[in-house]
C-alpha cells in the first residue's frame, strides 16, 4: 500500500453493457459520431473485460485531457498514403487509434487474404490502447500476425544500465487462429509492467511487483507514485537486457518504417496525447505449404501444458488463456471499477458536457 490513500477492501462493480453504454455516451458528448464512440467504449470495455485494466475505461480522462489539448482528433480516418500492394501505409492524423488501427486491420485482412501476406505501418495514431485487441481482429479472419509498436515521444522506461526514461513501453503482440478454437495470443508491454498498471495500482492504494520501478534517484521502488508524481522515476524494461533490446527494435520498426517518429530529443511530448506508430505483419496461414501446420500448433499445446506442475501453480496456460478467464468471470459478475477512477471518468464525463444529473444515473449501475 502506497502513503497516498487507502485501499479499500471491496472494489465496486459495473456491468459491462452499462459501462460501455456510459463511455459511449461520453464520446458522443464531447462530439464523436456514433459509430466513433462505439468502437472507442468496444475496445476499451474489452480491455477491462480481459483484466488489462491499464488499457480500459480509465484511459477516458487522458483522452479527454488529449482532446482539451488539441491534439485527439474526433472523426478522423485511417487513410492509406502509400500502397505498394503488399504493403500499405497508413496516416493516422492523431484520430482515435480505436478507429484508425480498426480501419488499418481491415484493410491489411483485406490485402492478406488477396496476396497471402501484407505489412501495414500505421503512423500518427492517437493511442491505439490494448494491441491483442488488433491482433484478436486478424485471427477472427483467420489470419496470422504480429505486431510491433512505439509510443512515440513519451518515454517511460529506462534503457537496461540507464536510470531515466529513454524509451516508451513500446508493446510486441503476435496472435495465431485455430479454427473451432480461440486464438492463442500473446500480448505485452517491453515494460516490466505497462504504465497504466502503476496508474491502476496508484488509485488502489498497491504497491507494484518488485524491480518494475526506479525513483528519479534510480533507486529500485515498488510506489507507483514516483510514475505519477513529480519527481519522476521510471519503469525497467522487463528482462533485463532482452526486453531492451525487443524495445529498441519495436521503436524503429514502428516508428522509423511506418514513416512516423522515433523518441528523442526532438520528438519528446508536452501534452497528454500518446501517439502511437504500429507495424503489422498479417498473413494468411493457407499461402504457406503446410497442411498440418494446426495438428503441429495443437500438439505443441498439448505438450506444453501435460508438464508436472512447479509447487503452487494449478495449472499452465496457453497464450490468451489468462484473458479468456478473466473474461467469462467479468461478464458474469461486472467489471471492477475503483473509487478514485470512477471518480476520473466522472470529471470527465462533466468537461466534456455531461451534467451532474446525468453522470448521477450511470453511477446507479456501479456497485
Amino acid at each position: 500500500m502506497t502513503d497516498h490513500q487507502t485501499a479499500l477492501p471491496v472494489t465496486p462493480r459495473i456491468p459491462a453493457d452499462q459501462l460501455h453504454a456510459y463511455i459511449k455516451a461520453i464520446w458522443e458528448k464531447a462530439g464523436s459520431t456514433p459509430r466513433e464512440a462505439a468502437l472507442v467504449a468496444d475496445h476499451l470495455v474489452a480491455a477491462n473485460l480481459t483484466g488489462h485494466d491499464s488499457h480500459g475505461v480509465g484511459m477516458t480522462p487522458r483522452y479527454v485531457a488529449s482532446l482539451a489539448d488539441g491534439e485527439l482528433k474526433l472523426n478522423l480516418h485511417a487513410e492509406v498514403v502509400k500502397d505498394a500492394g503488399a504493403v500499405l501505409s497508413v496516416e493516422g492524423g492523431k484520430g482515435f487509434g480505436q478507429v484508425v488501427a480498426f480501419e488499418a486491420m481491415e484493410q491489411g485482412i483485406e490485402r492478406a487474404k488477396r496476396l497471402g501476406i501484407c505489412a501495414v505501418g500505421l503512423r500518427g495514431a492517437h493511442h491505439i490502447g490494448r494491441i491483442g485487441h488488433w491482433a484478436e481482429q486478424c485471427a477472427r479472419a483467420g489470419l496470422v500476425s504480429f505486431h510491433f509498436v512505439n509510443v512515440a515521444g513519451d518515454p517511460l522506461v529506462a534503457p537496461f544500465g540507464g536510470v531515466d526514461r529513454r524509451i516508451g513501453t513500446n508493446p510486441f503482440c503476435a496472435a495465431y487462429p485455430r479454427p473451432g478454437k480461440p486464438p492463442l495470443v500473446l500480448d505485452f508491454a517491453t515494460s516490466t509492467v505497462a504504465y497504466g498498471k502503476t496508474r491502476v495500482a496508484y488509485n488502489q492504494g498497491k504497491e507494484v511487483p518488485p524491480g518494475a520501478l526506479i525513483d528519479h534517484e534510480g533507486v529500485p521502488t515498488r510506489d507507483p507514485k514516483v510514475m505519477q508524481e513529480a519527481p519522476f522515476g521510471a519503469l525497467t524494461p522487463f528482462g533485463g537486457h532482452k526486453g531492451f533490446g525487443l524495445a529498441a527494435m519495436c521503436e524503429i520498426f514502428a516508428g522509423a518504417l511506418s514513416g512516423g517518429f522515433t523518441t528523442h530529443a526532438d520528438t519528446l511530448g508536452t501534452t497528454n496525447a500518446i501517439i502511437n506508430c504500429m507495424l503489422s505483419v498479417i498473413v494468411d496461414p493457407a499461402a504457406f505449404d503446410a497442411p498440418d501446420a494446426q495438428a503441429e500448433a495443437d500438439a505443441f499445446i498439448d505438450w506444453v501444458k501435460a508438464s508436472p506442475h512447479a509447487a503452487g501453480v494449478p495449472h499452465i496456460y496457453e497464450p490468451g488463456e489468462p484473458e479468456r478467464i478473466t473474461r467469462a468471470q467479468r461478464e458474469a459478475e461486472g467489471v471492477p471499477i475503483d473509487p478514485a477512477t470512477w471518480a476520473q471518468i466522472r470529471e470527465a464525463a462533466l468537461a466534456v458536457g455531461m451534467s451532474d444529473e446525468e453522470t448521477a444515473r450511470w453511477s446507479a449501475h456501479w456497485r
